[in-house]
């Protein structure tokens, strides 16, 4: 019998890895991957999921793509040299400063095979469980994510697809946030249709 239970909001963050426009020129399914980490950050504010967020050397890698960059706002994002976020001292301090219990960090961004898979390792390391959204990241190369996403199972990684964790997220029907969400759920499967 399973001992897996459904997530709820109050146990999440999401936390969102360099996306950044220099990177991200180089990324399998580019557009796609932003549109993702786009609907996943509606769907943190929507349920009021803190969000942390990091760029990688930001002085030579610069800002995060336009489309997500215009969204930051106050949204914690420490830079980093490290691979592993967890390794930076910044991300944990913001990571702990989260109110509530969180057990379950939602990640996505880039690359999967490097700094998803080393994000991931900190996570687990600090006792908690990486859901990685498997369409929610992705590497210069198709072959190096799909082993990044198979390494990170073999770890004890969730995986899974953006559409399967916010439905877990919402619940169910028929409340404020699932109709808060629908019409960014809509929009997402059309562009993508």
């Amino acid at each position: 019998m399973s001992t897996y239970r459904l997530l709820k909001p109050a146990d999440c963050c999401l936390h969102i890895i360099d996306p950044q426009e220099s990177l991200m020129r180089q990324i399998h399914q580019r557009a796609h991957i932003t549109r993702v980490i786009a609907l996943m950050m509606e769907c943190a504010a929507i349920l009021g999921m803190p969000i942390l967020a990091n760029t990688q050397y930001k002085k030579g890698l610069g800002p995060y793509v336009e489309e997500l960059e215009k969204r930051m706002g106050a949204i914690p994002r420490p830079d980093k040299v490290e691979f592993g976020a967890y390794e930076n001292e910044q991300t944990c301090t913001a990571l702990d400063s989260f109110p509530g219990d969180i057990t379950t960090v939602i990640m996505v961004g880039v690359e999967t095979h490097i700094c998803i898979y080393q994000s991931a390792v900190g996570v687990l390391q600090r006792g908690l469980t990486p859901w990685i959204v498997a369409d929610g990241v992705s590497s210069r190369d198709q072959a190096n994510h799909q082993y990044g996403l198979d390494r990170l199972r073999q770890l004890g990684a969730v995986i899974g697809p953006a559409e399967m964790i916010i439905y877990e997220l919402l619940g169910k029907a028929g409340t404020d946030e699932f109709k808060q969400m629908l019409p960014h759920i809509i929009a997402f499967t059309k562009e993508n249709g």
